[in-house]
């Protein structure tokens, strides 16, 4: 009745070598597809051509390969198969170039042959990225190359895609990127739109002291899918989004997170007020204060039939929910850990529906170890919420733990759950839990519901 898993996801703890998974279904996009019919129809560049421009391997080749794909309106690049670039300094474009033509040859000729011209002015606004800002519609082509940044080099991510500009990456490795501001690796600014596919992007950082965005930050429009996202940090003071922070419009498929961290919330993915949608996709092994895999904060964010595992914080181990609507479908929430509250999943002054869905074997040292709902509105239908533990000397509600608010099962399952004082199933505070005829709650320690501050109707002692 119950999904358990998700099926073809290799859980092992170091699992980041893995083929990608294999996932059942999948709600929306074609991963062939270049996203074109999902694009602003308003962009101002010229039209994409058959044309392919290769690029050689050699660093300076791209840089220049780029700048005159902006000063044309736009281009689609091929790297050269498995190549790596590694870039040493952040690309400075003139002072005085205006985007056309002749000025972008220049720039590009000064790129490729460093030693027959002057270096140009740098400018401090274009210091951020290691490659030419995106300007217009560009598509590369990735051959399975590699782009990072070198040892000992300043801090710079890689691109930085500007308002009208239009990025689609495939088939490319992002490695070592390291940036003052959000987006380690990418920054999408509002009014842009980035397509990303089959990308691996690893090791990135954002320093940004309230922003974030270790691997991507997304503020404009972003579409992401069949890609990895690897041992990325937010590691500012609140950094947020330890793989991805979304500000914008984001929708995902197939795509995992895995060994991310975030000092504040979202170590895998932080949704800040924003509207994200993710299918088919797997948080594992991510860290952060307030949901370690991912984080719904102010915001609007739907997951399905994704793998939330082994992830860690102070409060929503699994994930983290704040004035925010967060809507789960055909989750599997398991062996997630929360020092403070919720070891599968936290919601405080949200909505939040789970459906389908199995949350099992979480563990907390506070209350819930399934769920906490604080002051929220929490819907649980046709789900298993199963096998959870609170730990702690004064640890209740192993299963949920509901303190105002509302709370509804409707043909759910609350079994074997174990914390240290009662009511190990279901502890309610200040909040009515609804049970239908169709849910149970059994075999749960030291008691199912008795001993819960609100009684809970139809709930086995």
């Amino acid at each position: 009745m119950f999904q358990h898993d998700v099926p073809g996801v290799d859980e092992s703890p170091r699992g980041k070598d893995q083929q990608r998974p294999q996932w059942r279904h999948d709600p929306g996009t074609n991963p062939d597809r270049d996203g074109a019919a999902d694009r602003p129809s308003g962009h101002q560049g010229r039209a994409r051509d058959d044309t392919v421009v290769p690029v050689p391997c050699d660093s300076a080749r791209l840089i220049a390969a780029l700048v005159r794909a902006n000063a044309e309106g736009g281009a689609t690049l091929r790297l050269a198969e498995k190549c790596t670039y590694t870039l040493t300094h952040a690309f400075a474009q003139p002072d005085e170039y205006d985007g056309g033509i002749r000025d972008a040859r220049e720039a590009a000729d000064a790129a490729e042959n460093p030693g027959d011209a002057e270096a140009p002015p740098r400018n401090p606004a274009d210091d951020k990225a290691g490659l030419p800002v995106i300007y217009h519609r560009i598509t590369i082509e990735g051959s399975g190359a590699t782009i990072v940044r070198g040892v000992d080099s300043p801090d710079f991510r890689f691109f930085t895609v500007r308002d009208g500009g239009e990025l689609t990456l495939r088939d490319v490795t992002l490695r070592n990127g390291r940036s003052a501001a959000e987006g380690g690796s990418i920054h999408i600014v509002h009014g842009a739109t980035a397509v990303v596919e089959r990308v691996t992007v690893l090791g990135s950082t954002s320093l940004s002291a309230e922003g974030g965005g270790g691997g991507i930050f997304n503020d404009g429009n972003l579409q992401i899918s069949d890609s990895k996202l690897i041992g990325n940090r937010a590691a500012g003071t609140q950094g947020k989004g330890g793989g991805l922070l979304n500000g914008g419009v984001m929708v995902m498929h197939r795509t995992e997170f895995r060994h991310n961290s975030a000092v504040s919330y979202g170590g895998g993915l932080a949704n800040f007020r924003a509207a994200g949608d993710v299918y088919s996709s797997a948080f594992v092994q991510n860290n952060a204060g307030q949901g370690g895999g991912m984080a719904s904060f102010s915001a609007r964010t739907k997951v399905f039939d994704t793998l939330v595992a082994q992830n860690s914080a102070e409060v929503g181990g699994g994930l983290a929910n704040s004035d925010a609507v967060l809507v789960l479908r055909q989750l599997t929430v398991r062996d997630n850990i929360a020092t403070l509250k919720g070891g599968g999943i936290s919601t405080t002054q949200g909505l939040l529906p789970l459906d389908d869905s199995v949350v099992s074997g979480n563990t907390t040292r506070g209350n819930g170890g399934g769920i906490h709902s604080e002051k929220s509105n929490l819907l649980v239908r046709g789900s298993a919420v199963k096998g959870n533990a609170a730990v702690g000397k004064r640890s209740q509600g192993a299963g949920l733990f509901v303190t105002a608010g509302s709370t509804s099962l409707y043909r759910s399952h609350v079994v074997g759950n174990t914390s240290t004082l009662k009511a190990g199933g279901i502890q309610a505070e200040r909040a009515q839990v609804k049970i239908d005829d169709e849910s149970i709650v059994v075999e749960n320690n030291p008691t199912n519901c008795e001993g819960s501050k609100v009684p809970v109707a139809h709930c086995f002692r």
